[in-house]
């Protein structure tokens, strides 16, 4: 897995998500108990979690912002710090499988 299907990855939810308003983010996702703005914001969690791992560094807790418009951006930002911090492929295999079930719950 490269960071290109990462990127890919990433760039398709954002695609799908980055036109909506509230009332979208805050609708549940499919199949779920949560709001489709919790599931991409666990996402990102996971992935900064990731990126901290592949860093050798503490987890940190990503911020919830109070405008859910920023999740896709704040998604961008801690894919490309996965990225950055050069893991092994199956973290950025994990990571885009990760990505694309989110796309496809939401």
């Amino acid at each position: 897995m490269s960071a290109v299907e990462l990127d890919r990855a990433v760039e398709l939810l954002v695609r799908q998500v980055g036109h909506w308003q509230q009332p979208r983010w805050a609708a549940t996702a499919a199949g779920g108990n949560m709001s489709r703005a919790d599931l991409v914001h666990r996402l990102v969690q996971e992935i900064a979690n990731r990126a901290a791992d592949a860093e050798g560094g503490p987890r940190r807790a990503v911020p919830r912002l109070d405008n859910d418009l920023a999740l896709p951006d704040q998604l961008r930002v801690v894919a490309a710090d996965l990225v950055v911090a050069a893991p092994p492929p199956e973290v950025l295999a994990r990571a885009a499988a990760e990505v694309t079930a989110t796309r496809d719950t939401l």
